[in-house]
């Protein structure tokens, strides 16, 4: 049987080129979107096209119950996953005096709990496994050295890495690693229009911003084989900044 990786967060952006890059890989995926079904869709037909089997769920990350309920459905009809992919992410942007109560606890919801919400109820099913297991998050340069406008993001995605970096010891026994991608500055549609790309090229050495599926082939290598004695780490993929 073909091992499955959900990838959450998978119906545009980084999402969709990391699904795609492990479908080319030989996985079969399990995509996942909150609110954009059609794109979703038409990702899945790209994934079935190249001959991997993809299935689609629907959820918002930030509700546990939600996650909870439709990811132990889908495991206990499908099995377990080899690996998953902690994608799906939210920003809300602005000044710390600035920022409203929903705009901290939203960001920190769908980035910090949805760590928990996606990985607790699937976590023991992959332990049964007793296989190889991959977990990768989706970080940010923002959790490593934070980012001006961007305290709650910053909070939330250095929750993640100290989160991960504490899973990682709990699995290590398990074969089962845990690891984190830290994009840069990365040429997607969450890219807010305010940010001054032109100032923060001058501080990335290599002078571009990056791309999805350079961040996606960061991804798939953790999710290979030859990672099984990387674990715990935080693979930066922001040319150079930090």
């Amino acid at each position: 049987m073909t091992d499955s990786i959900l990838v959450t967060g998978s119906s545009r952006g980084i999402g969709r080129a990391i699904a795609l890059r492990l479908a080319r890989a030989g996985y079969d995926i399990v995509l996942h979107c909150r609110s954009g079904r059609a794109e979703a869709a038409t990702v899945q037909a790209q994934i079935q096209a190249l001959g991997r089997q993809a299935r689609v769920l629907q959820f918002d990350v930030a509700e546990r119950a939600d996650c909870k309920a439709i990811l132990e459905a889908d495991v206990e009809t499908h099995g377990a996953y080899y690996g998953v992919v902690c994608n799906a992410g939210l920003t809300r942007d602005g000044a710390f005096p600035a920022l409203t109560d929903d705009d901290w606890d939203m960001v920190m919801r769908t980035n910090l709990d949805g760590f928990y919400n996606v990985l607790h109820p699937v976590m023991m099913p992959m332990i049964r496994r007793r296989a190889a297991g991959r977990i990768v998050c989706i970080t940010s340069v923002s959790g490593l050295i934070g980012n001006r406008g961007q305290v709650n993001y910053s909070a939330s995605k250095a929750g993640v890495i100290g989160a991960a970096k504490a899973l990682a010891i709990e699995l290590g026994k398990r074969k089962i690693t845990v690891n984190c991608v830290a994009p840069g500055l990365i040429d997607t549609a969450m890219l807010d229009e305010n940010v001054p790309v032109d100032e923060l090229l001058k501080m990335i050495p290599a002078q571009r911003m990056g791309t999805p599926e350079e961040v996606a082939a960061a991804v798939n290598f953790l999710m290979s084989a030859e990672a099984s004695y990387i674990t715990r780490q935080v693979l930066a993929v922001n040319g150079g900044l930090c």
